[in-house]
């Protein structure tokens, strides 16, 4: 291929082809950060004891992850996981493939913002891979990068600068992909496609994207003056400073990046409500029970979002007014969610599911997602935050929300997607055998988290059995590390099944779920939208079409509108079903 070719191949508009290159790179990442966790489980169940086939990279431990080292393969693990993989996934890959199509544009609002959101996630990537070989490490502050962690005495080398850095860019490429959206969804809809009648993925990447613009310069603004910190000089968050009148603040870092971090866990958690809440109405060929309900109690978690991030901060010190404030807002955040799981749950009554690999995998978010806000709940009061924050129970909890459900979501999505995006199709039994597995697994291995987080395990432990109280968690953690290494194992059934399909895979049917959204349809430009994207079973469409669907762009041949869902209007909420 000639340079010019290339370049244009690499700096495409096309948001399809922008979708598949964050695709593999979000891959990418996933499997450096799952094997970091295989790392940090193997440590907990053997402390101290070599790694299997590590010696050659460790050569002085002959293999054995050192407190050093433990330390900033957590770190990594999560930088990568979060920033990195999971994050990228959702809104890079399935975002930028699913939003334009299935609103009925063809382009994003912005095309070229689309590769430069790419190439400055790459660019970061690429600084986090390189600084596991730079003198003195990687990062190793741990994930949220406190100072005075982050500093450059408690943190010397280039690591922890390059890792900075990278997190800027990604940070870069999210406001740009988030106002990307925005803007997509506001100016670019086919005519009648109303707001009420987007499917609930829509609605939840727009909540997301709203997110993303709105807390992304929070966490661009805390890692500019950390950076400057590191390299400049400066004392924006140096501790001690404010007592000889410098007037820096570790303190103020942890507002700026959980005023961020807490609604990330949305960002990540909206589109996977999206999709669950479109998935069970396809696979029970059903309308979604309260559509209008459940878009607008998005729109309250949306709302609500950053006015909860104080919880994080229960144990800094905070004001007790204050506290029991964050405690009321932070408790209420879980009624709009109650809402959506009821919604849910009536789409599934009396419905006839179908138990294909989408909505397994959207069935196994519910579940995993709601054990994680059950076991939040914990975390929500001051009473029992107090005890269990500093435990591996936070750590089970977090998981189970932002790492498990959004995991699942994510292949959810692309096993519902994937014919659409490669024209082939993935082998059903393999798909459900990953999902199933990986569900139980998930819930295993974070579960026990839960309990070792209960009996009073410490969290970035790096030898927790030290502590005498905690040596009979050791059998516990060793489980759980088995689990935890099946969980890794079990993701080769999806390699397989992915890289067999893209090599022998038959042809993908046109429309292989019998479902009537845009992205599905291919109505054409002009194509004017009729209905809502649940238009299924309706007695009209059986009557005169002989199937239980009809696309929302297609004409009935009588000419006569078919009765869309009755929901219970919700302020704030625009326009017609």
């Amino acid at each position: 291929m000639k340079a010019g070719a290339l370049l244009k191949s690499l700096w495409t508009t096309d948001p399809q082809r922008v979708a598949r290159q964050y695709l593999w790179g979000g891959f990418l990442f996933l499997l450096v950060g799952g094997l970091l966790a295989m790392l940090i489980r193997f440590q907990w169940a053997w402390p101290g004891q070599p790694v299997p086939g590590l010696a050659w990279v460790l050569p002085e431990s002959k293999g054995a992850l050192t407190p050093p080292t433990y330390t900033a393969v957590f770190t990594m693990h999560g930088l990568l996981m979060i920033f990195f993989a999971v994050t990228p996934l959702l809104f890079g890959a399935l975002g930028h493939f699913v939003l334009p199509l299935a609103i009925g544009s063809k382009q994003m609002a912005f095309p070229r913002l689309s590769p430069l959101g790419f190439w400055a996630y790459a660019v970061g990537g690429a600084l986090m891979l390189v600084s596991f070989v730079v003198r003195l490490g990687p990062a190793s502050a741990g994930w949220t990068s406190y100072p005075p962690l982050a500093t450059p005495a408690f943190t010397p080398g280039l690591g922890q600068t390059l890792v900075t850095v990278a997190v800027l860019c990604v940070g870069v490429s999210a406001f740009l992909y988030g106002l990307n959206f925005v803007v997509t969804v506001v100016r670019c809809r086919a005519p009648g496609m109303t707001w009420g009648r987007m499917p609930l993925v829509v609605w939840g990447l727009f909540y997301g994207a709203v997110l993303n613009v709105l807390f992304v310069p929070v966490l661009a603004a805390a890692t500019v003056l950390l950076l400057l910190d590191r390299v400049a000089g400066t004392q924006f968050f140096i501790a001690g400073a404010a007592a000889v009148g410098g007037g820096g603040d570790p303190l103020v870092y942890q507002h700026l990046f959980w005023l961020f971090g807490h609604p990330e866990v949305y960002i990540l958690i909206l589109p996977a409500w999206g999709m669950v809440g479109d998935f069970v109405a396809f696979f029970s060929r059903k309308p979604a029970h309260g559509y209008r309900m459940t878009a607008g109690a998005m729109g309250v978690v949306t709302a609500l979002s950053g006015a909860v991030y104080a919880h994080h901060l229960f144990t800094s010190g905070m004001a007790p007014v204050l506290g029991r404030t964050f405690m009321v807002l932070t408790l209420l955040i879980s009624l709009p969610a109650q809402v959506m799981f009821l919604n849910w749950l009536m789409t599934l009554w009396r419905g006839s599911v179908r138990l294909t690999s989408p909505m397994l995998a959207a069935l196994a978010t519910m579940i995993v997602f709601g054990l994680g806000g059950i076991t939040g709940l914990a975390l929500g009061a001051v009473a029992t935050d107090v005890p269990l924050h500093g435990t591996m129970w936070v750590v089970g909890h977090f998981h189970l929300t932002m790492g498990a459900a959004s995991f699942l979501a994510v292949f959810a999505g692309l096993y519902f997607w994937f014919p659409r995006m490669y024209g082939r199709t993935l082998d059903e039994r393999m798909a459900k055998v990953h999902v199933l597995l990986s569900a139980v697994l998930f819930i295993a291995v974070f579960g026990g988290q839960l309990v070792a987080g209960y009996a009073g395990q410490l969290r970035r432990l790096y030898d927790p059995y030290q502590y005498t109280f905690l040596a009979h968690l050791l059998t516990l953690n060793r489980w759980t590390s088995w689990a935890a290494f099946a969980l890794g194992a079990v993701q080769l059934v999806f390699v397989v099944n992915l890289v067999r399909t893209l090599k022998w895979g038959r042809a993908a049917e046109p429309n292989p779920w019998r479902v009537g959204t845009l992205e599905w349809m291919d109505a054409g430009p002009g194509a004017v939208v009729l209905r809502g994207p649940h238009a299924l079973s309706q007695p009209e469409v059986q009557e005169q079409l002989g199937r239980d669907w009809i696309g929302q762009a297609e004409p009935l041949p009588s000419g006569v509108p078919v009765a869309e869902p009755v929901a219970t209007p919700v302020p704030g909420v625009e326009g017609a079903v």
